[in-house]
C-alpha cells in the first residue's frame, strides 16, 4: 500500500467501527441471544476489514450496494446507526424492518454512502439486483441523459458458498457481456456453514477458477491485512468506476464466530480454529495502527468509548416498542401505503398520466390481442423514457409470439434489448432495474420456463412489507402461457394460481385485445409489481380480436366485465376458458350469466357476489388445476358470504393435476371443453 493508498482511507473511522461491530457480535452471542432478546444472530467476526474499506469508498451518487447476512459491518459504515442495527436484531420498531425480516437482513435508503438494496435470505439471490442496478446506471447516463450517474458504481458482496448459485453466474455473464461498472466482492472464509469451500468451486478458490474470465479483472489476497486490504480495495474500485468493466475481489477473511447463533461448529478442530483466530482482523488494525497513528492510551481511549456507546445503544434498542401486530398486514400494496423511499417512478418523483377507463376506438380495425400488446408496449415506450423492455429474443426476432416486433427498430437497443438465457437474471435485473427508478418489463417466454426465476419473483412482491415501506420494485412480467393449437408440458402451462398466492403481486389475464391494452397500461403506469399472463390461444383468436381502445385507455384491476347477462346461472371465469364458456352456454339455450374476471389479484368479488345473488348458481371455469386452483378461492368465499342464497352447491370444472401433453387428443381431454362445460351447466340449471 503506498501513502496516497493510505490517505484515501479514514482509519479512525475503520478502528472504531470494527470496534463496535466486534463488541456488538461478542454482546448478541454472549448475553442478548441467550436472554432471548435476539432470536437468531449472524455474527460478522472476522470479516469487518474489508467491508469498512470499501463503505467509504463509495460516496457517488448512485453508488448501492447488494449485500448479504455477514454484512452489518459494512452496512455500519454506510450510514446505519448502533441503535439501529440492534433494535433491528431485537426485531423492535427502530429496527430497519422494524421486526418483519431477520434482523441482520437490511435495507437502507442512501445517507451519503451506498444505498443498501434490500437483502433476501437466500443465498446468491443478492448478485442479479445487483447486476441490474449496474445497467440502470448505464441506463440513466447513456439514455436519459444523467451526468451525476458517470463513475457510479455497484457492489456486490457474498460468501465462497454463494459462488456455487445461480444468481453468481449468472449476473457474471450478464456483468461481463455488458461490460457493467459491478464489484464482486468475495469473503473467503473457508466455509459454507459446514461445508469447506472446495466443494463450493474446484480448489476452493473462484478467483485462480476465473483469471481467464473474458471481460473480468481479478483482485485476490488477504482480507485481514490493513495495508494489504486497502491496496486491493483502492485498485479494484478505481478500476470499476473507470467503467472499463466488471471486477472480482477475493477476499480471504477467518470465519470466528459459527454460521450463527444456532451452529457450534462442532466440524472445526480445535487446530483450526486457532489458526483463524492468528488472523483475527481486529488485532492486525491495532497493530497496523499503533503506534504510527495512534498512541497505546488512544486506543485504550476508543475502545472505551465504544464499550459506552454500546451500552447506551443496547438500553435506547431495549426500551423500543414491540411491533404493532394489528398493523402486520400493513404495506403490501402501494395503495394504502406511504410512498416508499426507493425503487419505481413514484419514489424518483416521476408520474405519468392518468388515462381515462372508458375505450375510445378511432379505427374499427379489429385488432388481435398480439398487435395489441405490441401497440401498447411501443406507445408506452414513448411516454415513459424511463421504461425498458428486454427477455430472450425480444430484439430483433420480436419475440417467439411477435408480442415486441419493430420495438428495438424504432426504441434503440438500449430500451429493448435481449438477454442471456437465465430466467434468474431475467427477473433478478428487474429487481435492480426498479430500485433505480425505472419501470422494467422483463418477458418470460412461458410459464414454465418462469421456474428457475421463482425465487427472485415470491421475493419482488414482498419488498414493501418486509423493508417496512423504504423500498419496491415495480415491474411488468410478461409472460405467454396455456395451450395453442397443440400442447406440451413445457409450453402449456398456466398456473396462475402460484402467483396469485404469492405476497405482493397483482395478476392480470386479459381474454382478449381491448383489456389486454387497458390492463397492460394500468401495469406500467401503476406501482406495485404485475404478473401479466398472455394466453397463447388468445394471441391470434378471432374472438380475442378488437378495436384498439385509444392510447389512454386504462382498464383498473380488480373489475371484472360481465359477458354474457343472464339470470338463471353465473358462469365465472376468465383467459381462454371465457370463449369456450360463451358458445357453451348459448347451446344451453339458457339465461346464463358469465363473468370475465380479467385480473385474478385482486379479483372483483362484488361483481361475482352481486351476480350469485340473482341467479343463485355457480359454476366456474378455468385451465389450471382443478386442485388448489385459484376457483377454490372463489368457491369458498362464495360460500362462505352467500350460502343462504344458493340453490344448488357451487361447481368448478378444471383441468386435472397432470402435464399438458402434447398430443391433441390428450390435451382435448385434459382442458375443459365446450361440451364438458355445457354439460355441467345443465346439470346446474336442472338441480
Amino acid at each position: 500500500m503506498t501513502q496516497s493508498t493510505a490517505n484515501l482511507f479514514d482509519w479512525r473511522e475503520v478502528a472504531r467501527l470494527a470496534l463496535i461491530s466486534r463488541r456488538m457480535d461478542e454482546l448478541e452471542e454472549r448475553e442478548l441471544t441467550p436472554a432471548g432478546l435476539v432470536t437468531y444472530q449472524f455474527s460478522a467476526r472476522g470479516h469487518e476489514l474489508g467491508q469498512l474499506l470499501i463503505a467509504q469508498m463509495l460516496t457517488k451518487p448512485l453508488d448501492a450496494a447488494s449485500v448479504y447476512y455477514r454484512s452489518r459491518t459494512f452496512v455500519l459504515a454506510s450510514g446505519l446507526t448502533v441503535e439501529e442495527a440492534l433494535a433491528s436484531d431485537m426485531a423492535r420498531v427502530g429496527g430497519m424492518s422494524e421486526g418483519r425480516d431477520v434482523g441482520v437482513v437490511f435495507n437502507m435508503p442512501r445517507r451519503g454512502r451506498a444505498q443498501i438494496m434490500p437483502m433476501a435470505g437466500d443465498v446468491a439471490s443478492q448478485y442479479t439486483p445487483a447486476a441490474g442496478w449496474a445497467q440502470a446506471i448505464r441506463y440513466r447516463h447513456e439514455q436519459l441523459g444523467e451526468e451525476s450517474a458517470l463513475g457510479s458504481i455497484a457492489v456486490v458482496f457474498g460468501g465462497d458458498g454463494s459462488v456455487a448459485g445461480n444468481g453468481f453466474w449468472s449476473a457474471l455473464t450478464m456483468a461481463t457481456t455488458l461490460r457493467l461498472p459491478l464489484l464482486f466482492v468475495i469473503e473467503d472464509n473457508d466455509y459454507a456453514i459446514s461445508v469447506r469451500s472446495d466443494l463450493q468451486t474446484p480448489g476452493g478458490n473462484i478467483a485462480a477458477n476465473l483469471a481467464s474470465f473474458e471481460g473480468l479483472r481479478i483482485w485476490d489476497g488477504d482480507g485481514c491485512d490493513p495495508a494489504v486490504t486497502a491496496g486491493l480495495v483502492a485498485s479494484a474500485v478505481d478500476y470499476v468506476r473507470s467503467w472499463a468493466g466488471p471486477a472480482l475481489l477475493r477476499l480471504t477473511v477467518p470465519r470466528l464466530s459459527g454460521h450463527s447463533s444456532a451452529d457450534n461448529q462442532t466440524y472445526k478442530t480445535e487446530t483450526e480454529r486457532a489458526a483463524e483466530w492468528s488472523r483475527d482482523p481486529i488485532v492486525a488494525l491495532q497493530n497496523f495502527l499503533v503506534p504510527d497513528q495512534m498512541s497505546e492510551e488512544e486506543w485504550r481511549d476508543l475502545e472505551a468509548a465504544v464499550d459506552l456507546e454500546l451500552a447506551q445503544a443496547v438500553e435506547v434498542a431495549r426500551s423500543q416498542a414491540q411491533p404493532d401486530p394489528a398493523r402486520v398486514t400493513d404495506r403490501v400494496w402501494a395503495k394504502g401505503s406511504p410512498p416508499a423511499l426507493v425503487g419505481g417512478l413514484a419514489a424518483a418523483g416521476i408520474s405519468l398520466p392518468r388515462g381515462q377507463d372508458t375505450p375510445r376506438p378511432l379505427d374499427p380495425r379489429r385488432l388481435t390481442m398480439v398487435e395489441a400488446i405490441r401497440h401498447t408496449l411501443d406507445v408506452e415506450l414513448y411516454v415513459n423514457p424511463r421504461c425498458l423492455v428486454f427477455g430472450e429474443d425480444v430484439g430483433l426476432k420480436g419475440g417467439v409470439h411477435a408480442a415486441t416486433l419493430g420495438l428495438q427498430a424504432r426504441h434503440g437497443e438500449g430500451r429493448v434489448f435481449d438477454t442471456s438465457l437465465s430466467e434468474e437474471g431475467i427477473i433478478g435485473r428487474a429487481v435492480g432495474l426498479a430500485f433505480a427508478g425505472l419501470m422494467p418489463v422483463p418477458e418470460i417466454q412461458f410459464r414454465k420456463y418462469a421456474d428457475p426465476a421463482t425465487e427472485q419473483l415470491h421475493n419482488i412482491g414482498s419488498l414493501r412489507w418486509r423493508t417496512a415501506g423504504h423500498f419496491a420494485a415495480p415491474m411488468v412480467v410478461r409472460m405467454p402461457g396455456g395451450f395453442r393449437r397443440i400442447g406440451d408440458p413445457w409450453h402449456s402451462v398456466t398456473d396462475e394460481v402460484a402467483f396469485a398466492h404469492s405476497v405482493g403481486w397483482q395478476v392480470a389475464y386479459p381474454s382478449n385485445a381491448e383489456d389486454a391494452v387497458g390492463l397492460l397500461r394500468a401495469a406500467l403506469r401503476g406501482d406495485d409489481p404485475v404478473m401479466f399472463f398472455e394466453h397463447r390461444a388468445m394471441l391470434d383468436a378471432a374472438s380475442a380480436r378488437r378495436p384498439y381502445p385509444g392510447d389512454e385507455y386504462v382498464l383498473p384491476f380488480g373489475r371484472g366485465r360481465v359477458v354474457r347477462s343472464g339470470t338463471s346461472l353465473t358462469v365465472v371465469t376468465w383467459g381462454a376458458m371465457v370463449e369456450r364458456c360463451e358458445t357453451a352456454a348459448a347451446e344451453t339455450g339458457a339465461s346464463i350469466e358469465i363473468i370475465d374476471l380479467r385480473t385474478i389479484v385482486p379479483w372483483d368479488q362484488a361483481l361475482v357476489f352481486d351476480s350469485v345473488r340473482k341467479t343463485s348458481r355457480c359454476l366456474i371455469v378455468h385451465e389450471d388445476f382443478l386442485f388448489n386452483g385459484f376457483g377454490a378461492e372463489i368457491a369458498a368465499a362464495i360460500v362462505g358470504e352467500l350460502f343462504l342464497e344458493l340453490d344448488a352447491p357451487v361447481q368448478r370444472l378444471a383441468a386435472p393435476s397432470i402435464p399438458v401433453p402434447y398430443n391433441t387428443g390428450l390435451m382435448d381431454a385434459m382442458i375443459p371443453r365446450v361440451d364438458q362445460i355445457r354439460e355441467r351447466l345443465e346439470w346446474l340449471l336442472s338441480f
